[in-house]
């Protein structure tokens, strides 16, 4: 089980990556528009470079829904390699079952 403190730091980056995920699209736009003039894309990257750090989508870490796990996470299930496997035995997950052949 992973540190509480660390599922709930994720948390809150999902939360402000919603929060400021518009307000980043339109810098972002318009900070590569090339019908603007280099001064108002420049003020537009200053504007994107003062967001919170945690707005940017890319410091969210994918972590296992039940035990926080952050490493070895499968994205189709958002559980750990270990869950995965715990609730596939016990038939927990749909449509999957272990592979023998």
């Amino acid at each position: 089980m992973a540190k509480q403190s660390m599922i709930e730091r994720e948390k809150k980056r999902a939360k402000m990556v919603a929060k400021y995920s518009v307000k980043r699209a339109e810098l972002k736009k318009a900070s590569v528009d090339m019908s603007l003039s280099f001064e108002e894309r420049a003020e537009a990257m200053d504007k994107l470079a003062k967001l919170p750090r945690n707005a940017s989508p890319v410091r969210q870490q994918n972590r296992c829904r039940l035990t926080g796990r952050p490493h070895g996470v499968y994205r189709k299930f958002g559980l750990s390699r270990n869950m995965l496997r715990q609730l596939a035995m016990q038939g927990d997950v749909p449509g999957l079952r272990k592979a023998s052949w």
